[in-house]
């Protein structure tokens, strides 16, 4: 099938509000490229709710801190243009950094206190850069659906907050972690892992999997949790814990008990490699 690239910012505007005008619903997935088996699923979630699916593929520099890998980011449009037509992909807007953040460029988008714990705790400037851009990426997309993975789920709630907070026509959906056959979640920085560090890198999802029998055997106190997630990180010489929190959904705010829907997740490095994975507890399994 053929698939349309846009890279300008005013010619992606004016093509959905051509496919609007005709009565065309828009679904977007938003990316950093370099894509995988993850964010292919949201193109099937996409597919089942909107007439177009529109993905963008843009490495977002304001979402980068300081000594973290932007410029090493894995990229290579051709491939990821070759999976997108394969699953269906209608339409992928691609533009250049100058492109979405022109000379004296100095608007950004916040939404404040959601990001004080979680990967806002050690990446103080890295959601103000995601809501930015996404907000920037609405305007210019203007999709009534847009599909992003739990994988990232402070930045999917983070992103519901923003939509509601500002009214924004978009309805906000969240796809399931996608994983190895061996547990671990697909991520594009996992390209990054040798051998022995993808191995001890399983350590986030089997601490996950202990915690989430804990939870079914109605364990419901946070800290007796981290402490069994802590254990299987600091089995691993090379897996070096970030955070293991608990919080509310809320208010991404940690819980002292699991009395309430839940959030369990961890950030960890392994080796140089920052890798984060999660869970949400039915409540149904934590509440009775």
């Amino acid at each position: 099938m053929s698939i349309e690239v846009i890279k300008s910012v005013r010619t992606m505007q004016h093509r959905s509000s051509v496919l609007r005008q005709a009565g065309n619903s828009i679904a977007l997935v938003p990316t950093m490229g370099f894509l995988h088996e993850g964010h292919l699923s949201l193109v099937d979630i996409a597919r089942e709710k909107a007439d177009i699916v529109v993905m963008s593929i843009f490495v977002n520099p304001t979402q980068f801190g300081e000594g973290e890998d932007f410029e090493d980011y894995p990229r290579d449009f051709e491939r990821d243009l070759s999976l997108a037509r394969e699953r269906g992909v209608d339409a992928i807007f691609w533009p250049d950094a100058d492109e979405m953040y022109p000379e004296n460029y100095s608007t950004y988008v916040e939404v404040e206190e959601l990001d004080k714990h979680l990967c806002g705790a050690s990446r103080p400037t890295h959601f103000r850069g995601v809501t930015t851009i996404v907000s920037k990426l609405f305007n210019i997309t203007r999709p009534d659906i847009a599909v992003f993975g739990q994988k990232d789920a402070q930045q999917g709630f983070i992103i519901k907050r923003m939509v509601r907070d500002l009214n924004l026509p978009v309805e906000i959906i969240l796809g399931p972690i996608v994983r190895e056959d061996d547990g671990l979640a697909l991520s594009s920085r996992n390209t990054y892992l040798s051998d022995s560090e993808r191995e001890q890198a399983l350590a986030l999802y089997r601490g996950l999997q202990a915690a989430k029998k804990m939870v079914e055997s109605e364990e419901v106190d946070s800290n007796i949790i981290i402490e069994k997630i802590r254990s299987f990180f600091e089995a691993e010489p090379d897996v070096q814990k970030d955070y293991i929190e608990v919080v509310d959904l809320e208010r991404l705010a940690p819980i002292e008990r699991i009395d309430q829907p839940a959030l369990i997740a961890v950030a960890a490095y392994v080796g140089t490699t920052r890798l984060i994975d999660n869970i949400i507890p039915k409540l149904s399994d934590c509440c009775g």
